[in-house]
Protein backbone atom coordinates (compact mmCIF):
# COMPACT_ATOMS: atom_id res chain seq x y z
CA UNK A 1 0.00 0.00 0.00
CA UNK A 2 3.17 2.65 0.87
CA UNK A 3 4.46 2.14 -2.73
CA UNK A 4 1.01 2.34 -4.54
CA UNK A 5 0.38 5.52 -1.99
CA UNK A 6 4.36 6.87 -3.15
CA UNK A 7 3.71 5.84 -6.63
CA UNK A 8 0.38 7.84 -7.19
CA UNK A 9 1.73 10.79 -5.23
CA UNK A 10 -0.26 9.92 -2.05
CA UNK A 11 0.66 11.16 1.56
CA UNK A 12 1.42 8.37 4.16
CA UNK A 13 1.34 8.91 7.62
CA UNK A 14 2.71 6.08 9.89
CA UNK A 15 2.05 7.22 13.47
CA UNK A 16 3.32 4.55 16.19
CA UNK A 17 0.25 4.55 17.92
CA UNK A 18 -3.09 6.52 17.51
CA UNK A 19 -3.88 7.39 20.93
CA UNK A 20 -2.18 11.10 20.90
CA UNK A 21 -4.68 13.98 19.87
CA UNK A 22 -1.75 15.03 17.32
CA UNK A 23 -2.84 11.78 14.93
CA UNK A 24 -6.35 12.22 16.10
CA UNK A 25 -5.91 15.20 14.69
CA UNK A 26 -4.22 14.46 11.56
CA UNK A 27 -7.05 11.76 10.86
CA UNK A 28 -9.74 14.56 11.22
CA UNK A 29 -8.09 16.81 9.01
CA UNK A 30 -8.15 14.07 5.79
CA UNK A 31 -12.31 14.61 6.07
CA UNK A 32 -12.60 11.04 5.16
CA UNK A 33 -16.15 9.89 5.63
CA UNK A 34 -15.11 6.27 6.76
CA UNK A 35 -11.70 4.12 8.20
CA UNK A 36 -10.62 0.86 6.43
CA UNK A 37 -8.31 -0.74 8.74
CA UNK A 38 -6.48 -4.11 7.53
CA UNK A 39 -4.40 -6.26 8.96
CA UNK A 40 -4.03 -3.66 11.65
CA UNK A 41 -2.38 -5.40 14.45
CA UNK A 42 -3.73 -2.77 17.31
CA UNK A 43 -7.09 -1.93 19.25
CA UNK A 44 -8.79 1.01 17.89
CA UNK A 45 -9.45 3.89 20.33
CA UNK A 46 -12.59 5.30 20.81
CA UNK A 47 -11.41 8.87 19.76
CA UNK A 48 -10.07 7.25 16.39
CA UNK A 49 -13.63 4.97 15.88
CA UNK A 50 -15.72 8.00 16.78
CA UNK A 51 -13.61 10.73 14.31
CA UNK A 52 -15.61 9.31 11.04
CA UNK A 53 -18.76 9.92 10.20
CA UNK A 54 -19.59 5.92 8.94
CA UNK A 55 -17.01 4.53 11.28
CA UNK A 56 -14.26 2.55 10.92
CA UNK A 57 -14.39 -0.79 8.83
CA UNK A 58 -11.72 -3.84 8.81
CA UNK A 59 -11.64 -6.41 6.36
CA UNK A 60 -10.79 -9.17 8.55
CA UNK A 61 -9.67 -12.81 6.75
CA UNK A 62 -11.93 -15.25 8.65
CA UNK A 63 -15.73 -16.35 9.08
CA UNK A 64 -16.12 -14.17 12.51
CA UNK A 65 -16.57 -15.24 14.87
CA UNK A 66 -13.98 -17.60 14.26
CA UNK A 67 -10.24 -16.67 14.19
CA UNK A 68 -10.38 -13.69 16.11
CA UNK A 69 -7.06 -12.07 16.54
CA UNK A 70 -3.93 -11.80 14.63
CA UNK A 71 -2.88 -15.28 12.51
CA UNK A 72 -6.36 -16.37 11.02
CA UNK A 73 -5.03 -17.79 8.04
CA UNK A 74 -2.71 -19.87 9.88
CA UNK A 75 -4.70 -20.77 12.62
CA UNK A 76 -7.37 -21.98 9.81
CA UNK A 77 -4.57 -24.34 8.08
CA UNK A 78 -3.29 -25.56 11.15
CA UNK A 79 -6.52 -26.33 12.61
CA UNK A 80 -7.62 -28.26 9.97
CA UNK A 81 -10.92 -25.99 8.36
CA UNK A 82 -12.07 -26.93 5.70
CA UNK A 83 -13.19 -23.46 4.70
CA UNK A 84 -12.72 -19.71 5.89
CA UNK A 85 -13.37 -16.34 4.30
CA UNK A 86 -13.87 -12.63 4.80
CA UNK A 87 -15.89 -10.60 7.07
CA UNK A 88 -16.18 -6.73 6.70
CA UNK A 89 -17.07 -5.54 10.15
CA UNK A 90 -17.70 -2.41 11.82
CA UNK A 91 -14.81 -1.87 14.41
CA UNK A 92 -15.59 -1.56 18.06
CA UNK A 93 -13.20 -1.09 21.03
CA UNK A 94 -12.91 -5.04 21.44
CA UNK A 95 -10.85 -7.58 19.60
CA UNK A 96 -12.65 -8.40 16.04
CA UNK A 97 -15.93 -8.33 18.05
CA UNK A 98 -17.77 -5.91 16.18
CA UNK A 99 -21.13 -6.18 14.37
CA UNK A 100 -20.23 -7.91 10.80
CA UNK A 101 -21.37 -6.47 7.58
CA UNK A 102 -20.45 -8.73 5.20
CA UNK A 103 -18.92 -12.31 5.07
CA UNK A 104 -17.80 -14.90 2.08
CA UNK A 105 -16.89 -18.13 2.21
CA UNK A 106 -13.78 -19.84 0.11
CA UNK A 107 -12.64 -23.21 0.58
CA UNK A 108 -9.22 -24.01 2.16
CA UNK A 109 -8.14 -26.50 -0.56
CA UNK A 110 -5.90 -29.49 0.61
CA UNK A 111 -2.63 -27.76 -1.21
CA UNK A 112 -3.59 -23.96 -0.20
CA UNK A 113 -0.31 -22.88 2.25
CA UNK A 114 -0.28 -19.45 3.91
CA UNK A 115 0.80 -17.84 1.08
CA UNK A 116 -1.84 -19.05 -1.34
CA UNK A 117 -4.96 -18.46 1.03
CA UNK A 118 -3.37 -15.31 1.68
CA UNK A 119 -3.43 -14.05 -1.88
CA UNK A 120 -7.31 -15.10 -2.72
CA UNK A 121 -8.24 -13.71 0.47
CA UNK A 122 -6.74 -10.47 -0.11
CA UNK A 123 -8.53 -10.43 -3.45
CA UNK A 124 -12.01 -11.45 -2.26
CA UNK A 125 -11.60 -8.51 0.71
CA UNK A 126 -10.48 -5.77 -2.03
CA UNK A 127 -14.08 -6.31 -4.13
CA UNK A 128 -15.59 -6.97 -0.82
CA UNK A 129 -14.74 -3.54 0.98
CA UNK A 130 -15.85 -1.78 -1.88
CA UNK A 131 -19.44 -3.01 -2.10
CA UNK A 132 -19.45 -2.76 1.53
CA UNK A 133 -18.96 0.62 2.07
CA UNK A 134 -21.30 1.73 -0.86
CA UNK A 135 -24.04 -0.34 1.49
CA UNK A 136 -23.24 1.75 4.83
CA UNK A 137 -22.57 5.23 2.62
CA UNK A 138 -26.44 4.60 1.49
CA UNK A 139 -27.71 3.11 4.43
CA UNK A 140 -28.65 -0.25 2.69
CA UNK A 141 -26.11 -2.43 4.69
CA UNK A 142 -26.51 -3.53 8.79
CA UNK A 143 -24.35 -4.96 11.09
CA UNK A 144 -25.04 -8.14 12.55
CA UNK A 145 -23.95 -8.71 16.15
CA UNK A 146 -21.09 -11.71 16.39
CA UNK A 147 -22.99 -14.77 17.79
CA UNK A 148 -21.28 -15.91 21.22
CA UNK A 149 -21.02 -19.28 20.41
CA UNK A 150 -17.94 -20.33 17.91
CA UNK A 151 -15.45 -17.37 19.09
CA UNK A 152 -12.17 -18.71 18.93
CA UNK A 153 -9.33 -16.67 18.79
CA UNK A 154 -5.77 -16.49 16.53
CA UNK A 155 -2.91 -15.17 18.81
CA UNK A 156 0.27 -14.23 16.83
CA UNK A 157 2.49 -16.97 15.56
CA UNK A 158 5.54 -17.59 17.78
CA UNK A 159 8.39 -18.82 16.00
CA UNK A 160 8.63 -22.09 18.11
CA UNK A 161 5.39 -23.25 16.23
CA UNK A 162 7.25 -24.18 13.48
CA UNK A 163 9.23 -26.29 14.75
CA UNK A 164 8.35 -29.94 13.58
CA UNK A 165 6.97 -32.19 16.77
CA UNK A 166 7.61 -36.17 15.35
CA UNK A 167 5.71 -37.51 17.95
CA UNK A 168 2.24 -35.21 16.71
CA UNK A 169 0.64 -36.96 13.74
CA UNK A 170 1.10 -37.13 10.48
CA UNK A 171 -1.94 -35.09 9.21
CA UNK A 172 -0.49 -32.55 11.77
CA UNK A 173 2.68 -31.98 10.40
CA UNK A 174 1.54 -31.50 6.83
CA UNK A 175 -0.66 -28.71 8.03
CA UNK A 176 2.17 -27.13 10.26
CA UNK A 177 4.39 -27.36 6.92
CA UNK A 178 1.64 -25.47 4.61
CA UNK A 179 0.46 -22.90 7.38
CA UNK A 180 4.23 -21.95 7.59
CA UNK A 181 4.71 -21.50 3.88
CA UNK A 182 5.97 -18.98 2.57
CA UNK A 183 7.28 -17.58 6.20
CA UNK A 184 9.03 -18.64 8.24
CA UNK A 185 9.35 -22.36 7.34
CA UNK A 186 8.73 -25.61 8.87
CA UNK A 187 11.69 -26.70 10.48
CA UNK A 188 13.37 -29.51 12.19
CA UNK A 189 16.89 -30.93 12.67
CA UNK A 190 18.73 -34.07 10.43
CA UNK A 191 21.62 -35.24 12.56
CA UNK A 192 22.33 -31.56 14.13
CA UNK A 193 21.68 -29.66 11.39
CA UNK A 194 18.68 -27.47 10.97
CA UNK A 195 16.61 -28.53 7.82
CA UNK A 196 13.49 -26.39 6.50
CA UNK A 197 11.21 -28.35 5.33
CA UNK A 198 8.94 -26.67 2.63
CA UNK A 199 6.44 -29.20 1.20
CA UNK A 200 5.36 -32.78 2.50
CA UNK A 201 2.83 -35.38 1.44
CA UNK A 202 0.76 -37.81 4.14
CA UNK A 203 1.24 -41.47 3.85
CA UNK A 204 -0.25 -44.13 5.67
CA UNK A 205 2.22 -46.52 8.01
CA UNK A 206 4.30 -46.23 11.20
CA UNK A 207 7.82 -46.12 11.90
CA UNK A 208 9.40 -44.40 15.05
CA UNK A 209 8.80 -40.94 15.16
CA UNK A 210 11.40 -38.77 13.47
CA UNK A 211 13.27 -41.58 11.89
CA UNK A 212 13.88 -41.09 8.20
CA UNK A 213 14.36 -43.60 5.46
CA UNK A 214 14.87 -43.02 1.74
CA UNK A 215 13.37 -45.12 -0.34
CA UNK A 216 13.38 -44.80 -4.29
CA UNK A 217 14.29 -41.18 -4.12
CA UNK A 218 12.04 -39.92 -1.39
CA UNK A 219 11.84 -39.26 1.99
CA UNK A 220 9.91 -41.03 3.97
CA UNK A 221 9.50 -39.67 8.05
CA UNK A 222 8.07 -41.38 10.64
CA UNK A 223 5.15 -39.57 12.92
CA UNK A 224 3.28 -40.05 16.16
CA UNK A 225 0.86 -41.37 13.97
CA UNK A 226 1.30 -42.16 10.30
CA UNK A 227 4.07 -41.18 7.89
CA UNK A 228 4.97 -38.30 6.40
CA UNK A 229 6.95 -37.79 2.64
CA UNK A 230 9.13 -34.92 2.66
CA UNK A 231 9.24 -33.14 -1.00
CA UNK A 232 11.15 -30.60 -1.09
CA UNK A 233 13.54 -29.20 1.65
CA UNK A 234 16.22 -26.64 2.48
CA UNK A 235 19.34 -27.22 4.69
CA UNK A 236 21.16 -24.17 5.93
CA UNK A 237 22.58 -21.60 3.45
CA UNK A 238 21.77 -23.93 0.53
CA UNK A 239 18.67 -23.56 -1.83
CA UNK A 240 14.97 -25.41 -1.98
CA UNK A 241 15.76 -29.08 -3.18
CA UNK A 242 13.32 -31.92 -4.31
CA UNK A 243 13.95 -35.06 -2.05
CA UNK A 244 15.47 -36.57 -5.28
CA UNK A 245 18.06 -33.63 -5.27
CA UNK A 246 18.88 -33.78 -1.63
CA UNK A 247 19.79 -37.32 -1.96
CA UNK A 248 21.52 -37.13 -4.50
CA UNK A 249 23.97 -35.27 -2.82
CA UNK A 250 24.01 -36.33 0.56
CA UNK A 251 23.94 -39.05 2.30
CA UNK A 252 21.49 -40.44 4.67
CA UNK A 253 23.10 -42.45 7.27
CA UNK A 254 21.37 -45.30 8.43
CA UNK A 255 19.16 -44.93 11.56
CA UNK A 256 19.14 -40.99 10.62
CA UNK A 257 16.61 -39.02 12.38
CA UNK A 258 14.88 -35.80 12.56
CA UNK A 259 14.16 -33.98 15.90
Amino acid sequence: MKRYAAACSLPVYQPETLKSDDVRSRLLATRADALIVAAYGLILPRAVLDAFPLGAVNIHASLLPRWRGAAPIQRAILAGDRETGISIMQMDEGLDTGPVLMQEMIPILPQDDAGTLHDKLAALGARMIVAALEGVAQRTLEGRIQPAQGVTYAPKIAKAEAVLDWHRSAEELERVVRAFRPVPGASTNLEGQPLKIWRARVHQGTAEPGTIRAAEGALIAGCGSGLLEIQELQRSGGRRLSAEEFLRGYRLPPGAKLA
